[in-house]
């Protein structure tokens, strides 16, 4: 019985997601766009390094 509740449940959850990238279509695309040409990753002021994290850069310039 729990194992028929689970495949209705995932079923479901397929359908809805069908049913969303119809009406939708690439509406979760554009919003990964917006969200990738908005952050611009922080560098560092003395050679130009990305900096990963909250610490400083290892040149210690920047």
């Amino acid at each position: 019985m729990l194992l028929k509740i689970f495949i209705l449940f995932l079923g479901g959850m397929a359908l809805i997601g069908m049913i969303g990238k119809w009406l939708f279509p690439g509406a979760i695309s554009r919003s990964v766009k917006k969200r990738v040409a908005r952050a611009k990753p922080s560098r560092c002021r003395g050679c130009g390094r990305y900096l990963i994290g909250k610490g400083g850069c290892d040149c210690g310039k920047g």
